[in-house]
């Protein structure tokens, strides 16, 4: 079966999983995906991923959540720029999320990379996600 929304569906796999309180959910691998979970990496959202490469040719990605006093340290995640309709921002109107406690996550020419990234870099893209 083809896969209209890869992004919305590991999003979809990453809120299941929290919200059943699992430590990790596996998605299938591309460079888009591993390229949001880095910045989520990053930004502490999420402990890390490991790629996991098949003997079919395939891959996929196990994504380990994160949780602090048994709660999930992501409340919400929700996605912006979906097939139907393409979100792009450009730096100057880039929206702060939950007042600037969460993130926005980007692809830019530069590479995908968080929102306060974005706009150091002086960048704007298309707007994947939003995280808080």
């Amino acid at each position: 079966m083809s896969m209209n929304d890869p992004i919305g569906d590991m999003l979809t796999r990453i809120r299941n999983g929290l919200m059943r309180g699992k430590g990790k959910v596996n998605s299938p691998a591309s460079n888009l995906r591993a390229s949001v979970l880095d910045v989520l990496e990053a930004e502490g959202y999420i402990r890390g991923y490991t790629r996991t490469d098949h003997d079919n040719g395939k891959a996929d990605l196990e994504i380990e959540l994160k949780y602090f006093d048994d709660a999930p340290v992501i409340r919400e995640i929700t996605r912006i720029s979906k097939p139907g309709r393409r979100v792009y921002s450009s730096v100057k109107s880039l929206p702060r999320v939950a007042n600037g406690l969460g993130i926005s996550i980007l692809s830019t020419p530069k590479g995908v990379m968080a929102d306060h990234d974005a706009r150091d870099q002086n960048v704007g893209g298309e707007v994947l996600c939003q995280i808080f």
